[in-house]
């Protein structure tokens, strides 16, 4: 594909002046850094909205500051070096939601939207008029606000145990303008639903990349225990469908995100601890990704 800007010539000085928008993003590609990635990097140097890539264009005659070329720079050297874009930038696009992001948290990713599409189904066809629903290990606050967002009448807790990765989800509900209630707990240990009832839907994207995957090579620079979870990658899995049933109310929902492999173990966890209509979904690469069960007994 030919270049925007056949003529322009890579700059070799990193302190050039005088230096364009134009310049300074054909410089971006001799590092090897995909083009939209560099405009996305330099709408953050800019200080402009990720959503902006028009006006770079329209404006890419406009001049950088010494200052904007070298933060530009950096950026360019930690995204060659394999750092994730939505860290560098600060922010990833999840279910229509822009939501800050940060090395504390998983990225979210497109997979997971077949969990909140499971998750808002079973809540908008429970019949109920306002609905419990908590979110294990919510990381950015994906899940839950994507829930909240799309089902206001919900009830909407979500938990986590470390404490930076909650502080970030607090603040992306705040800016979103969503009511949800954040609290920091190991999984659903010592939990209750609002009101001392139990939750109509439990949803989770526990971690289930097994230890020792050659893929986690991949992932340096998110937090492992966001992504692993012991030999088989099910530890937290089994922990949350063996603390459930205590948290649930009659007929309510356990819905959980695996790997794409993991959907028969998770089944068979679901059945033995006594869920019922266990069933799976799968994503838009046509992998089976959540799998769930209904619980029919009440709780003590």
């Amino acid at each position: 594909m030919r270049s925007k800007w056949p003529n322009l010539k890579t700059p070799t000085n990193i302190n050039a002046v005088n230096l364009t928008l134009a310049q300074a993003l054909v410089h971006a590609s001799a590092q090897a850094v995909d083009r939209l990635d560099a405009q996305l990097l330099m709408l953050k140097v800019l200080m402009r909205e990720q959503t902006e890539r028009a006006w770079l264009i329209a404006h890419d005659d406009q001049l950088l500051t010494p200052n904007q070329w070298r933060e530009f720079e950096q950026l360019l050297l930690s995204r060659s070096q394999g750092q994730p874009l939505a860290y560098l930038v600060g922010e990833k696009e999840f279910f229509g939601l822009t939501l800050n992001v940060s090395a504390h948290v998983l990225i979210p990713r497109p997979d997971t939207e077949t969990l909140v599409e499971w998750a808002l189904n079973t809540v908008k066809f429970s019949c109920l008029q306002a609905p419990t629903v908590v979110d294990l290990g919510t990381g950015s606050g994906a899940v839950a606000l994507a829930i909240k967002a799309n089902a206001q009448h919900a009830q909407v807790t979500a938990l986590d145990l470390n404490p930076e990765a909650l502080a970030l989800a607090r603040l992306n509900g705040q800016r979103l303008q969503l009511d949800v209630h954040w609290m920091e707990s190991n999984w659903l240990q010592g939990i209750q639903g609002p009101q001392t009832r139990g939750f109509d839907l439990v949803v989770s994207n526990p971690p289930y990349i097994e230890d020792g995957d050659p893929h986690m090579a991949q992932l340096l620079f998110e937090p492992v225990s966001a992504l692993t979870a012991g030999a088989d990658g099910l530890s937290d899995i089994r922990t949350i469908i063996q603390q459930a049933p205590s948290h649930l109310n009659t007929d309510g929902w356990l819905l959980l995100e695996h790997g794409w492999n993991q959907a028969n173990a998770v089944a068979q966890l679901l059945r033995q601890q006594g869920f019922t209509d266990v069933q799976s979904r799968t994503d838009l690469g046509g992998n089976t990704r959540c799998t769930g069960g209904k619980w029919v007994f009440t709780h003590t």
